[in-house]
């Protein structure tokens, strides 16, 4: 999962933390006896406590963007003549955001690498950039909501208080789901009143999250890491911790989905599962309806239908139409086949980006493709 160097003095707080725990209790214990309206403001503030206990900067950096897409949301339904404008304005700031923070110093190692390839060594290539925990889901987030008003598939929220909420709800803020607008908006506009049988369905997976990531993932991270840490391992043996590591990352990454998940039920609030057994894939497609599932759908959604999707090359449809593969006549399948292509590869190195700045993760999304 993300790593983040705390502010001075302060440990970071993650969701098997000592913190989180004492956070989520006291939100609990004031949350059902508010009214709807003072229930948002509570996990409102709890959230930016909560990311702002990491680092102070991170906070305004949420709030920051929180205020872009809530204005550029609100401009383009009072001006859909101009709304492309202004979604185009939203997208550049929260990826130039994204981009900086996670990326530039990829870019900028493998620009110096470049150099000292052609002999023009020298080039001080280190640049020391705090990665903001989370970033990725909620920049993803924002960015689908905005969209989701351009393409009238949602409508502009008037209610500040709402839609930070929405962006920066503490549970799902480090690790995901990321959620649509359209699912989640509604039930923090809605009155949530105390469920017994939803309390304890979240705190079994709560619970269920917190052994799949310390019993399970931490444990069998430190067989990889001495499989790995071995000089000169045989084939069988690196073949166990290719399978172990597998098992790790999923348990890992899984275990915080459902600690978010089980945090949020608690509170009366459903997010989206985000896996589905992945590694009984049949193929990387398949694997990809089972693995992270809200990145998988956003990015076909948001990036892969708005790119033509499976349409032929030359053809215009209206964004996020999409149509079988090939179309309904045979001269149309040759460059319906090129273009498919070409986006899916886009696509998928986009999504391998999304998970590392790395190129491990470039080759990983490659193969997926």
């Amino acid at each position: 999962m993300a790593a983040l160097k705390p502010w001075p003095g302060r440990k970071p707080v993650t969701f098997q933390s000592f913190e989180y725990a004492v956070l989520l209790v006291l939100v609990f214990g004031a949350y059902w006896f508010l009214p709807r309206r003072p229930q948002n403001v509570l996990l409102l503030i709890a959230s930016y406590v909560f990311y702002a206990y990491v680092d102070p900067r991170l906070a305004l950096l949420l709030a920051g963007y929180t205020v872009v897409n809530y204005t550029a949301a609100r401009a383009i339904a009072g001006d859909r003549e101009n709304g492309r404008r202004y979604l185009v304005l939203a997208v550049v700031a929260s990826l130039g955001a994204l981009g900086f923070f996670k990326y530039a110093g990829f870019f900028v190692d493998n620009f110096a690498s470049v150099l000292d390839t052609v002999g023009l060594a020298g080039f001080d290539s280190t640049l020391r950039i705090i990665l903001p925990v989370g970033i990725s889901f909620y920049t993803f987030q924002s960015l689908g909501y905005v969209i989701d008003v351009y393409m009238e598939r949602t409508h502009a929220r008037r209610d500040f208080i709402d839609t930070a909420l929405f962006i920066g709800f503490f549970p799902q803020l480090v690790a995901g789901p990321i959620e649509r607008a359209a699912k989640l908006l509604p039930q923090f506009e809605r009155t949530r009143k105390f469920r017994p049988g939803q309390a304890a369905s979240g705190l079994s997976l709560l619970a269920w999250g917190l052994f799949k990531k310390l019993v399970i993932a931490d444990n069998i991270g430190m067989i990889v890491d001495d499989i790995f840490s071995t000089t000169g391992p045989g084939a069988a043996m690196l073949w166990v911790g290719v399978f172990a590591f597998g098992i790790q990352i999923l348990a890992d990454f899984s275990g915080y989905t459902d600690i978010a998940r089980g945090s949020a039920r608690l509170l009366g609030i459903e997010l989206s599962p985000n896996f589905r057994h992945p590694w009984l894939a049949s193929s990387p497609a398949d694997f990809w309806r089972r693995w992270h599932i809200t990145l998988s759908t956003w990015l076909r959604d948001y990036v892969y239908i708005p790119l033509g999707g499976n349409r032929p090359l030359g053809e215009n449809r209206p964004l996020g139409e999409n149509r079988p593969l090939g179309g309904n006549k045979p001269e149309s399948r040759r460059p319906a086949n090129l273009r498919t292509a070409i986006n899916i590869v886009i696509t998928f190195v986009l999504g391998g980006l999304w998970h590392g700045a790395a190129w491990n993760f470039v080759i990983w999304g490659l193969f997926h493709a």
